[in-house]
């Protein structure tokens, strides 16, 4: 193959790469004997690729790790892409063009250029983040431990439970109430109620505080009691709980009601001024 005839080669597998041939130019091609060569158009895929703008950025350490090891990638896979020896790159007269081998390292490295690329700005921060993250996923507090921290806090408001009746099923209710004006959140601890048929009745919480009055106290949500010893159950108020004076747990119908008649109340909750010693 002559010097000009390399060079319409070379113009033609660059032009097939990225634009396509014309039917007129695929006849050259072929009669050049290009027609099979596709490392031209591995190389400009790759380029494209390669050349994509980033969604984010890998952290600067990683970013250094494969970059250092990127020579060492190289090496080791450089016989993929290029002749092993001397001996096995044909002359320029075979059938296979020169320029194919020039194409194949073109495409080696724009692959090498690709790899990193991607791997730096595409592979998903997220994930790289969650591998060498060694901060372990944090564990939601139980109620039970919410109780605990908020009663630990200056400024709660505190009651203690004490039972409605003083004889029955209901006479040994203990536990207490803690509750935040500030975050209008709060738990209940309560012991001593007994086990209820949810299909039948459920246990409602009612906080009494001053916006309401004692009238109209305010839901604080419905529970039931499935086993025997100590609950802590979170509060959910339904309004605004300023200034609580008072808590009260009543027995209602499936599903509560909106304002209790209170004929049947199991336990109630003066609030106090101090935290209650082992509530």
């Amino acid at each position: 193959m002559t010097e000009k005839e390399r060079d319409i080669l070379l113009d033609l597998l660059t032009k097939q790469a990225t634009e396509g041939l014309s039917v007129a130019e695929s006849k050259q091609l072929a009669a050049l004997e290009g027609s099979d060569d596709d490392s031209f158009d591995l190389a400009a895929a790759a380029v494209m690729l390669a050349e994509f703008e980033p969604v984010e950025e890998l952290p600067s350490h990683l970013r250094a790790k494969i970059a250092a090891d990127a020579p060492a990638f190289v090496d080791q896979n450089a016989e993929q892409f290029l002749p092993k020896d001397e001996s096995t790159i044909p002359a320029p007269d075979r059938k296979t063009p020169m320029f194919a081998w020039l194409g194949w390292a073109v495409a080696a490295a724009a692959v090498v250029a690709l790899t990193l690329n991607i791997t730096m700005t595409r592979f998903g921060v997220t994930e790289v983040a969650r591998r060498v993250d060694p901060t372990p996923t944090q564990t939601p507090m139980s109620p039970a431990e919410a109780f605990d921290e908020m009663m630990a806090e200056p400024g709660m408001t505190v009651a203690k439970w004490t039972p409605a009746a003083k004889e029955g099923d209901m006479a040994h209710v203990t536990g207490a109430v803690v509750w935040s004006d500030k975050q209008q959140k709060g738990y209940v601890k309560v012991q001593g109620l007994p086990k209820n048929d949810p299909s039948a009745s459920t246990y409602q919480l009612w906080i009494f505080e001053e916006n309401q009055g004692d009238k109209t106290p305010i839901d604080g949500g419905t529970f039931n009691i499935s086993s025997d010893g100590q609950v802590v159950i979170p509060i959910d108020a339904k309004l605004t709980a300023k200034n609580p004076s008072m808590f009260a747990v009543t027995v209602e119908k499936p599903g509560g009601v909106v304002i209790s008649k209170r004929e049947k109340v199991a336990a109630l909750a003066k609030v106090e001024t101090s935290v209650p010693p082992n509530a």
